[in-house]
């Protein structure tokens, strides 16, 4: 899965922002939105255009849950750990999301069909347990409804 970046493909984010100061998230976002996430020879170039450490680019890009520095898989699970999902078994939804897709939290599929991220909370309680995936809401899940979900989407493919 080590294909090339091209670069060039944020040149007018870097255009637009690289002398404009305190744009580094911004550049991070849009970065991020061009490649799905931040891969390491992007932030290299966005250090040389900003002058900006790849020191100080990687903290920033590691203290915002909301950058991602690998690649991420078509369906993004977000596993909603919060206490409402807490207390009604969420811990079983990710037990079962690992058996079945062999991943832990932070890790995508080897196919690159699945990425799993469990959060903080996703502000769905009165469903929970509860997760999103890319964007539609599952709710009141059990393990075999998890199951059944992860199936019907590998069987789209």
């Amino acid at each position: 899965m080590n294909k090339e970046i091209d670069l060039t493909l944020i040149e007018d984010v870097l255009d637009e922002l690289a002398d404009v100061k305190g744009s580094l998230i911004t550049i991070l976002q849009k970065t991020q939105d061009i490649y799905g996430y931040l891969p390491k020879e992007a932030i290299i170039r966005i250090s040389e255009r900003t002058g900006i450490a790849e020191s100080e680019i990687m903290g920033v890009a590691t203290f915002y849950t909301q950058f991602r520095l690998t690649p991420v898989g078509k369906y993004l699970i977000m596993l909603c750990q919060g206490t409402a999902c807490h207390v009604n078994s969420s811990e079983l939804i990710l037990q079962t999301v690992k058996d079945e897709l062999g991943i832990d939290d932070g890790e995508t599929t080897e196919d690159g069909l699945f990425s799993l991220k469990c959060v903080a909370c996703l502000g769905c309680c009165s469903l929970s347990p509860v997760m999103m995936i890319n964007g539609d809401t599952y709710g009141s899940l059990t393990p075999e409804k998890t199951k059944k979900i992860l199936k019907e989407l590998r069987e789209a493919e």
